[in-house]
Formats: structure tokens, sequence, C-alpha cells
């Protein structure tokens, strides 16, 4: 029996970036001696097992055969005479496909150390073309590494238009599209990842709702530099995506609450809050309430991200409707006070009293920028 690292790990390794998780291929076993040296198997489609220590998980070495359409049209073999070299072709990228022994030897049968000289995301063999996932994780290979100059290379963005021509991408269940993309949503590049979709055809066919133009492609940026929530990204994406295009690709791929409801307010407090610096304090107290901004601080935080993403905000309003936020928040009524209503008159009372809040706010005199001489007296 014979233990390598794979994968990420080893490609990580040689990019001299830290490695998340590892994992590790197993050669010359079966399933029973694992099973007997202590390791849990949790894989149910081919053997994967969980070291008794480390947690880590560990695969037999196996052979993948396409029998029919999608990522999970394959019919798996494993056996203890497959090879590390025959289990590293069926993987997606050659930078994805080196091996490390327990000496330290580097395994690289399909040239991914080239490639990484070189950032190219190359596939390892013609097989790439039978699952359409892999038009996906190279989308998102692409946005995590392009800040270290990594490009798809010709010849394997020519198989993926091709998987896109022959349809076999629309066997990619919702479910994994959003996988991807929500992993991809948190890299430093993410707009890459829909501009290496949309390069091989398959953003349209995969996210019809996504209006992917020019602002869209700003406000992702800004909202990378803003926040590092897959939530506010996601929401400042679809900053030129009607309403019911938003629910309709929520629902379709079945995104998270926060993600849609995020979006969604997003979209519907854009116009109102590019108008916050001409509202009064009854119009800042409305958007605090369409916002639930009492109720969800946090979330109102995240929003302010998202709409500043997506050119609604600037510093200074956003700075200023997080202080109409706090004035608000800070509003108590005295014991007395309470005592003497009942029912919708408490809230009636906290309403008025946060509106008083907000116009003392707003009658204080504005604080001048670090700086900033002080305004000349007539």
């Amino acid at each position: 029996m014979q233990v390598y690292l794979v994968g990420g790990a080893v490609r990580d390794e040689l990019l001299g970036l830290p490695a998340p998780e590892r994992d590790w291929v197993v050669v010359g076993a079966t399933p029973e001696e694992l099973q007997r040296a202590g390791y849990r198997p949790v894989g149910r489609e081919f053997p994967v097992f969980l070291h008794p220590d480390s947690s880590e998980e560990y695969a037999l070495a196996r052979l993948e055969r396409k029998t029919g359409p999608g990522y999970r049209g394959f019919e798996t073999r494993f056996s203890p005479d497959v090879t590390l070299e025959q289990d590293l072709q069926r993987r997606d990228l050659t930078i994805n496909a080196m091996a490390r022994a327990s000496d330290g030897t580097l395994i690289d049968p399909y040239g991914g150390q080239r490639d990484l000289q070189q950032r190219l995301l190359r596939h390892v063999s013609a097989a790439f073309v039978e699952d359409p996932v892999r038009v996906l994780r190279v989308a998102r290979f692409a946005a995590r590494l392009a800040a270290h100059g990594f490009r798809v290379a010709p010849e394997t963005r020519a198989l993926m238009r091709q998987m896109v021509a022959n349809g076999e991408i629309n066997a990619l269940v919702p479910e994994r599209v959003w996988r991807e993309m929500a992993r991809a949503l948190l890299e430093t590049h993410a707009q890459v990842f829909f501009d290496t979709l949309e390069d091989c055809g398959a953003l349209t066919l995969l996210l019809p709702e996504l209006a992917w133009d020019a602002p869209a492609h700003a406000a992702l940026q800004r909202a990378v530099a803003l926040s590092p929530e897959g939530s506010v990204r996601f929401a400042a994406l679809l900053a030129d995506t009607p309403a019911a295009a938003i629910t309709a690709l929520c629902e379709r791929l079945r995104v998270p609450n926060d993600f849609r409801e995020l979006a969604l307010l997003s979209a519907r407090l854009q116009q109102r809050s590019a108008q916050a610096s001409r509202l009064d304090a009854a119009g800042r107290l409305e958007l605090l309430e369409a916002a639930d901004a009492l109720r969800r601080p946090e979330r109102f935080q995240l929003l302010l991200s998202a709409l500043q993403a997506r050119g609604a905000l600037d510093d200074r309003v956003r700075s200023s409707l997080s202080d109409a936020l706090a004035a608000a928040a800070a509003v108590a009524l005295l014991p007395g006070e309470l005592a003497q209503l009942k029912g919708p008159a408490i809230a009636a009372a906290y309403r008025a009293a946060r509106l008083q809040r907000l116009q003392d706010l707003q009658r204080q005199p504005v604080q001048n920028e670090p700086g900033q001489s002080e305004p000349r007296k007539s």
C-alpha cells in the first residue's frame, strides 16, 4: 500500500500558497484493508475514507468511464492494480494532477509543474469534455489564480466551447452551479469567473437572468474591495438585474436565504438610497424601517456595502446612514412613559422619539473632514 499527497495541496505548495486542506490517494489497497487500519468510510459513489487521527480524506486510486450525460454519468472502478498515473489522468487540470510521495518525490506525469511555471490552466486529457462541472471549475480556478497571472490555455478554452456547443453543459444541476459560483464570489478576482464563462458561451445558459455588463462588472469589483462577504458580492453582481429575475435565479439555483434577501433588498432600495443625501429625517427613518435596520443592524451594514458597490451611496452618505441607525437605535422610553401606553401606542411613541432624534441629528453642524479648513465667516 502506497500513499500520496495529491491535488490542490501539491499545487499550492509549489505556488508558495497556504493549502487549506490535504487530500490523499492510496494505491495498492482494498477498502477492507483501510477499515482494518482504522480508516472510516464516507464515500457513497467511490471509496473515500477519513484518517483515524487527522480526519483527512484518503481515496483509493480509481478509474472512471463515461456511461451517460452529465457529471453523474460515470462508472467508477477501483482495485489494487489501478496506478497513481491512471488516477491522476482522470483529473481536470494538469496543475491538479500532481502528487507528492512520502519521501518528498514529486510525481508529475502530465506536465503540471511546467504549466504552473507558464501560468496556464490546461486540461489533462481529452476526457475533460466528459464532465461539465469542469467548465465551472476552470472558471473558478481562473478567478482564484488570476492574481498570479494564470490564464486558460487556448486548447482548453476550445474544449469548453465545444462542451457548450454540444449541449454537455446543460446537464449541470442547479445546486452544483451555485456551489461553484458561491466559492468564486469569495475570490479577489471574482469577476474572472463570469468573464471565463462568458468567453466560452456558458454564462447565458447557466445564468440567463444575469445582466453581465460593464456596470455589473464594475459593481462586483467594488464589492470585492468593500466586503469579504459573499452575500454582498452577490447583491452587487445583480446590480442591473430586475427583482423578478433575481427571484427566478435564486429559486432555480436554490440560493440561500441570506443571499436572496440581501440581493432583493438592494434592488428594492437602490433608487431610494441614491437619494439619501436629500432625505429629511422622516425620509431617513422610513429608509431604516424599509431595510428593517433596527431589528437587523448587522444585515443593514451588509446592505450599505452592497448599495455602495452598486453606486447608490458614497462614503459620506453611508456614514450618515450608519449614524442615523445608531441614533434611532439608542432611543429608549422611560418606564413612566411606557406605563401610560398600551399596544400600538408604544410603537408610535418609539417612532416619534426616533424621528425627533434624527431631526436633532440633522440639525447638528457638519463636521469637517480631516485637513479641511473651517468655513470662512462673513
